[in-house]
């Protein structure tokens, strides 16, 4: 009888003994739990600051990339202000030499225009080898008519159909002084003018001495058109 019937001693054991084994195991997976909710909230913890450390090298390197286009690009503009520069400095330089080449140009055409006007009304004294002194005079005061086929028209500053003006205040009396001037070689300033008129259509005839000298000259002179006035002979005469 005694090998079929368990004491209640012994059942409340074993009872015991399942109680604290679910107590265990419960207590076990609440462990467990807690262990994987921590290394959960770890995980989170050290992955979210590590992306913040990502997010911030990331802002941190797009700003330096910023900050290096705009230095780049500041010196793009930079050097290509230098480039314009000197591109307007070269325009400058060259609009500078063409102004100074032009002005030089024009210079030169004014000075041969100057040059050219001024012999028209100064020619160029004639030579005195080509003088020829021709027999008698058409007076008998006249000591020795000179011909000289170098003399040249003075030239005009007068247009139109010519006509001899005696007046001493006139253009072409002032013409008409430079051509026995011309002939003469007395300067203009230094020369009286004894008498001055009229020798026939388009000719004159003047009687001059240097300021000063006994010697007097009669001058012939007559009207080349479009060219002014032109000795044809000087006539060195008694007092």
């Amino acid at each position: 009888m005694k090998g079929k019937y368990s004491s209640p001693s012994r059942d409340s054991r074993s009872e015991s003994r399942g109680k604290r084994r679910k107590t265990n195991l419960i207590l076990n997976l609440s462990i467990g739990f807690v262990l994987l909710l921590i290394v959960i909230v770890s995980a989170t913890i050290f992955l979210g600051g590590n992306n913040d450390d990502t997010a911030g090298n990331q802002l941190e390197k797009q700003t330096e990339s910023a900050q290096n286009n705009k230095s780049d690009q500041t010196e793009k503009d930079n050097q290509s202000n230098e480039h314009e520069n000197a591109d307007e400095e070269k325009v400058d330089s060259t609009d500078s030499t063409d102004s100074s080449v032009e002005n030089e140009d024009n210079t030169e055409q004014k000075q041969e225009s100057k040059n050219q006007s001024s012999e028209q009304q100064n020619p160029t004294p004639a030579k005195e080898e080509d003088a020829v002194v021709t027999t008698g005079g058409t007076e008998e005061n006249v000591k020795k008519p000179i011909e000289n086929p170098s003399w040249k028209p003075i030239g005009t500053s007068q247009a139109g159909e010519h006509t001899s003006v005696y007046d001493q205040n006139s253009v072409d009396w002032s013409e008409m002084s430079q051509a026995i001037s011309y002939a003469t070689g007395i300067g203009q300033d230094n020369m009286t003018i004894w008498f001055l008129g009229n020798n026939g259509h388009n000719k004159s005839v003047g009687t001059v001495s240097a300021k000063g000298q006994k010697e007097k000259y009669r001058v012939y002179i007559e009207w080349v058109d479009g060219q002014g006035w032109k000795p044809t002979k000087v006539e060195e005469i008694n007092e």
